[in-house]
């Protein structure tokens, strides 16, 4: 057997674990940095309709352009979510990137916030599910406290949550596995690596040893990812569609009890 049909194997016999335990492993897609129709999104919408899975886009208000809405027009399995406001780092020279925190007070953060679920419920209407994704997936913890109380009901960064209640009336549902090498130019970080990440997190869920009921999460980026992630993305998907232990989850699902907690 070859490296690569041995590191698909190795996601197999997870899924096939899962199957045997009569259970199933929830999965659920985000993509960021979505604010425009181009032709990376064109290819995305075009995979996710090839295999039939849900997408919730990341989408950056501040930065909207009118041709996104219809370029969705024809894609019901696809939500909107909002990925911060301007995807602007206000960090201090030598900091890592962050939009929100920081010096800002959180007065002006959670008004810029407001701002963008109002453009993005107005753009978007039913489409649109009131759940933030901070950019570079950092956010102070004053500024969770407080997106309950100007209309949010969820949360999702990277990597396993610590709470999936982090404030109340707020869900948090990460993703686990980015395929991107940042530090290489949206380049591959390897199948290994990859598959590492994903059967790492079903392996925890499954044993009990992470939260169970947190789906996982795969993340994408359109606009950024080279050949290599995207065919390791139609690659992954194919596996996970064609198993019966695999559950999709969209967005709206994920969240729809939020406000009764």
């Amino acid at each position: 057997m070859n490296t690569t049909r041995q590191a698909w194997s190795w996601l197999l016999r997870e899924l096939d674990r899962w199957g045997e335990s009569g259970r199933r492993a929830d999965f659920w897609w985000r993509d960021d940095d979505a604010f425009s129709a181009n032709r990376q999104l064109e290819r995305l919408l075009e995979l996710r309709t090839r295999h039939s899975t849900p997408l919730a886009l990341a989408v950056i208000p501040a930065r909207l352009d009118a041709s996104l809405g219809p370029g969705l027009q024809n894609h019901r399995g696809v939500s909107v979510l909002q990925h911060g406001y301007s995807h602007h780092s206000h960090a201090a020279a030598g900091e890592r990137k962050l939009e929100l925190g920081g010096a800002r007070t959180s007065e002006d953060i959670l008004d810029d916030l407001q701002r963008g679920r109002q453009i993005l419920q107005q753009h978007f209407s039913a489409r649109f599910t009131p759940v933030l994704v901070p950019p570079w997936n950092r956010i102070d913890q004053r500024i969770v406290t407080a997106l309950p109380t100007i209309g949010f009901t969820g949360i999702s960064t990277m990597r396993v949550r610590r709470n999936a209640w982090p404030a109340k009336g707020l869900r948090q549902v990460n993703t686990h596995l980015d395929p991107v090498n940042w530090r290489h130019n949206g380049g591959f970080i390897g199948l290994y690596p990859a598959l590492g990440m994903l059967v790492q997190h079903l392996v925890a869920r499954r044993s009990g040893y992470r939260d169970i009921d947190e789906p996982t999460g795969l993340l994408s980026h359109h606009l950024v990812q080279n050949e290599a992630v995207w065919q390791f993305f139609d690659d992954l998907l194919a596996m996970l569609c064609a198993h019966p232990a695999v559950n999709w989850i969209d967005a709206p699902s994920i969240w729809e009890t939020s406000s009764a907690e």
